[in-house]
């Protein structure tokens, strides 16, 4: 979440007008994220979250995206709901953005994680991919293998600005993603984007999943694997084996990985790793002036690329393993 295009009184007030949801008392952008514009809605009847779609997001998508919320929680998984107009419509427009109102959900995102919560987030994920499984509306992953290279080369130019060496390196990791990755595994709807500040706690339950804005078709496991580069890392970039081994005990007790996405689950990790250094190397060189937004480090998912580039099989990140917690903690950025 972010805010990229502000919105005046006038025309928040009209928008709202158009709802069966109060009268507006106050908004206040939310600075977090990159994809789309957001606000902290409140009205005399409760709280919403304000989209504005941005550039970024074909609106053609946008069915997809709001669809798959009233489909998910019509099969049981907590999350936020589209609100529809007094037209029937779940999506407007303002500011001259495609916009929409989203109701509300309680809890927080954990800074800290810890191997419970990861637990949380792995069963969350497999009955996320059990309740998507029959979702008639299909959209392809826009940010997987095909589309790095072309991505990369936007930024290749200046990618040395950032890190020496750093356009050696991505190049040599394409080559190798290109001619290994996986074409027979598990599809289904993702959320490929489930980092922790897209689940919402209360205490130690996950009262929620948030923000499907990159949801898409794609490998299931790939889906796992960007869960365990977003959950399992500690602050100085090592790796904590008890947390990924919460993760996928919790997703397996729900739905077992087949052993083809056991085996493909180092390289998926690479490709979740590079998928997210890509896009915050792009964003890290192409903030647009005045944007209410802070991009994120692409070194940081450098170091985790490095870091499963020396795992040899799914044992390194937890799977099926009995040691006991204090074995957990695996040095990042170990290999170059």
């Amino acid at each position: 979440m972010a805010v990229y295009t502000e919105v005046s009184d006038d025309a928040l007030v009209r928008f709202v007008a158009g709802y069966d949801i109060g009268t507006v008392l106050s908004s206040k952008g939310i600075a977090e994220g990159v994809e789309n514009s957001n606000y902290l809605l409140h009205t005399d009847r409760g709280n919403y979250i304000l989209t504005l779609y941005e550039k970024r997001v074909d609106p053609g998508d946008l069915p997809f995206f709001l669809g798959l919320m009233e489909h998910l929680a019509s099969r049981g998984i907590t999350c936020p709901l589209p609100v529809k107009n007094r037209a029937g419509e779940a999506l407007g427009e303002l500011a001259g953005r495609p916009a929409a109102i989203i109701s509300f959900l309680d809890g927080m995102w954990v800074r800290r994680p810890t191997a419970a919560h990861c637990a949380e987030v792995g069963e969350a994920l497999a009955r996320f991919h059990l309740a998507g499984a029959d979702f008639p509306i299909r959209r392809p992953n826009a940010l997987t293998l095909p589309s790095w290279r072309p991505l990369f080369e936007r930024s290749r130019a200046r990618a040395d600005e950032v890190a020496p060496g750093l356009s050696a390196d991505i190049l040599a990791e394409l080559d190798h993603l290109e001619a290994a990755w996986p074409s027979d595994l598990p599809a289904g709807v993702i959320h490929a984007d489930l980092f922790p500040d897209n689940v919402f706690f209360i205490g130690q339950d996950l009262s929620g999943l948030i923000d499907f804005y990159f949801a898409c078709n794609d490998f299931l496991a790939f889906d796992i694997a960007t869960c365990l580069n977003s959950w399992c890392f500690e602050p100085d970039l090592a790796f904590n084996i008890t947390k990924g081994r919460a993760i996928l005990s919790a997703y397996e007790r729900v739905r077992p990985l087949t052993d083809r996405e056991r085996t493909s689950l180092p390289l998926l990790c690479r490709g979740s790793a590079l998928r997210f250094l890509l896009t915050r190397l792009y964003d890290w060189l192409n903030v647009p002036p005045g944007a209410l937004v802070k991009p994120k480090d692409p070194i940081e998912y450098l170091r985790k690329l490095r870091f499963h580039r020396t795992i040899a099989d799914a044992s390194g990140y937890g799977l099926a393993l009995d040691a006991p917690p204090s074995a957990g903690v695996v040095p990042a950025g170990a290999a170059s």
